[in-house]
């Protein structure tokens, strides 16, 4: 795991120095840059993989071609073979940098495609005068990249990217509209103009003769149910076997490794598979715990690893010590970003950082097998729409909106009012509009010249009708797929994790694990009211019943409780009106409306370091 950056253009050897020194924390074990007239390449490197060797900007010598590279390719080996098959000669032992160096000059942008893994790279090279970027399928690893006239620049973090000369610190101020609504900003989008987010599953081609561009996607998630899937048992099979075979890929390291582990069903589905893999004396696990009750889950992830017989270490966060992170942990995100579980996700890399320096979680469970409790409300919110009038759900929500707001996790009175919220507008932004930090007819009454609910949530939109032919339930999958699992759970992951230099892994996220899921009917993933159907039942034996029949319950902080004693953040959002936060933060704390989100927003956004700046 490693940071990466570089530019053509509007700057010099201080600015990619600078750049690459920003992206510290990244890749702490080791850092250089290249230099080639107006092209200039920095990489910092967390060492995981041939530790002594693979070291960046790597060059090949034949072609003058530049990597520098941020990931694991897990099935390196394989390809490795493959090329020296086809006449490539290899300088080191087992570096996957090198493989994803030779299968680019041997297959180009083809090469994406065969990789089973994460990553974000640049490949520069100088007899074609061309640089290329690449993200993975799902996003894992991030990578932005930034213009200014005839220049470019590209980095993991915006941080470093604002460091660059040709940069422009000034906000998009329909974005910054966007993460208020989204609580993280969708698709390709940045707070930042002339800033953007490379999408998963895509490359991009910079010429350095001409300055145009080129963006393809070269992968993108689909659901293909196979109806001919019948058989229970043999699928259950067959998912316990890619589940181990996932986690096996993901247990190669030269460095110390251990396994997250919440007590839910996803994190202990990763782990008993690394049970069955590589047997119990050799793992670790990693879990905290909360006293408020609500939020905790502490006990079942110990029971989880007794019964498995795996080491469990457990540390417990108090609220005080969770609060006094805040400014640490929000002034050291580059980019807004409003998901509160972001702070015990840090405190949990943290912890495993003392001990381990790689770490496999189990993000994307939810997406690709049916885990979130929206699901549930796709059959009855249909139903509603078509029974319920106007003026009765308007009454609902009015009555909703007079309960005390209560402090507890996802309780029933919140679960009420985000569903009501949801089912106030069209289909295709119920999800967005349920999620939401501030929906659409709070932005028009909060923000100077506000957009539209379909530009808020165009994102949304645009899935939707590309979707059109899927029912209502397969929606909601492709929206928490394409949508929240990039732009915010992995986001989550990536910055918490490489804020202590903590390498994660998602397991569910391997290919072929994902493309069996992709092909699996819906009655697989949610039946009857039970997500993760056939999940649970290719565990059952694997793990305690009781924690297969548990429900969801997140990763969360008492945010409700908190918002009301956290100070109104200082400066000025851009294009927020004077007064709305002070005006929203004093019904939150009379209990006379529910701003978490907004406020929590405003928080995260004040600690951005342009905002500081200021």
């Amino acid at each position: 795991m490693c940071g990466i950056t570089g530019f053509y253009g509007s700057g010099d050897a201080a600015s990619i120095e600078n750049m690459t020194a920003a992206l510290w924390h990244r890749g702490p074990d080791d850092g250089h840059v290249y230099m080639d007239g107006p092209v200039a390449l920095g990489h910092r490197r967390l060492s995981i993989l041939d530790v002594q060797h693979g070291l960046q900007p790597m060059l090949d010598a034949a072609t003058g071609a530049v990597l520098v590279y941020n990931g694991e390719v897990y099935n390196h080996i394989e390809l490795r073979l493959e090329l020296e098959k086809l006449g490539h000669r290899f300088h080191t032992s087992h570096s996957d940098t090198e493989t994803v160096l030779r299968a680019f000059l041997q297959w180009d942008v083809d090469c994406f495609l065969r990789f089973n893994g994460m990553f974000a790279c640049a490949i520069y090279e100088p007899r074609k005068k061309r640089l290329t970027l690449a993200r993975d399928r799902f996003g894992e690893k991030p990578l932005f990249y930034a213009r200014n006239g005839p220049y470019f620049a590209f980095a993991s973090e915006i941080g470093a990217l604002r460091l660059w000369p040709g940069f422009d610190k000034s906000f998009d101020h329909a974005n910054v509209q966007r993460f208020f609504s989204w609580n993280y900003l969708p698709g390709s989008r940045c707070a930042n103009r002339h800033c953007h987010g490379l999408p998963p599953g895509s490359w991009l081609r910079f010429d350095l003769e001409t300055s145009a561009t080129t963006l393809k996607s070269y992968w993108q998630f689909a659901l293909r149910p196979d109806e001919s899937l019948r058989e229970e048992e043999e699928l259950a099979r067959e998912l316990r076997r890619l589940l181990v075979q996932a986690v096996k890929r993901r247990l190669l390291s030269d460095v110390p490794l251990g396994i997250f582990l919440s007590g839910g069903l996803d994190s202990s589905a990763v782990l008993a598979a690394a049970v069955e893999a590589a047997g119990p004396e050799c793992l670790r696990t990693f879990t905290i715990g909360f006293r408020e009750k609500s939020f905790d889950e502490s006990a079942k992830a110990q029971k989880v690893a007794r019964y498995l017989g795996v080491r469990n270490d457990m540390r417990l966060l108090t609220e005080e010590k969770l609060r006094e992170s805040l400014p640490h942990i929000l002034s050291r995100m580059s980019e807004p970003f409003g998901d509160a579980s972001l702070i015990p996700t840090f405190h949990l890399s943290s912890f495993a950082r003392e001990h381990v320096k790689v770490a496999l979680s189990g993000d994307g469970g939810d997406e690709l097998l049916g885990g979130y409790d929206p699901l549930a409300a796709v059959a009855p919110a249909g139903f509603y729409r078509k029974v319920v009038p106007a003026w009765l759900h308007g009454l609902a929500r009015k009555l909703v909106g007079r309960l005390p707001a209560s402090d507890r996790n996802m309780s029933l009175q919140f679960k009420l009012a985000r569903a009501l919220r949801g089912l106030s507008w069209p289909a295709s932004m119920q999800l967005p509009v349920w999620m939401s930090g501030l929906e659409p007819d709070e932005i028009r009454k909060f923000f100077d010249d506000p957009l539209n609910p379909e530009e808020l949530f165009a994102d949304a939109c645009r899935l939707y009708n590309e979707n059109a032919s899927l029912n209502e339930l397969q929606q909601a999958f492709m929206f928490f797929t394409c949508l929240y699992l990039p732009d915010d759970i992995l986001v989550k992951s990536d910055r918490a994790s490489m804020m202590v230099s903590l390498e994660t892994r998602a397991v569910f996220l391997d290919n072929d694990l994902a493309y069996f899921c992709s092909r699996l009917p819906m009655r697989f993933k949610y039946r009857h009211g039970q997500r993760k159907y056939l999940l649970k039942k290719a565990l059952s034996g694997w793990l305690p019943p009781e924690i297969l029949r548990q429900p969801k319950k997140g990763f969360g902080i008492p945010l409700n409780a908190w918002l009301r004693s956290l100070p109104v953040p200082t400066g000025d959002i851009p294009g927020l009106k004077p007064g709305v936060l002070r005006h929203c933060q004093a019904l939150h704390q009379k209990r006379h409306g529910d701003f978490r989100y907004f406020l929590w927003d405003a928080q995260a956004f004040s600690h951005l370091p342009q905002m500081a700046a200021n």
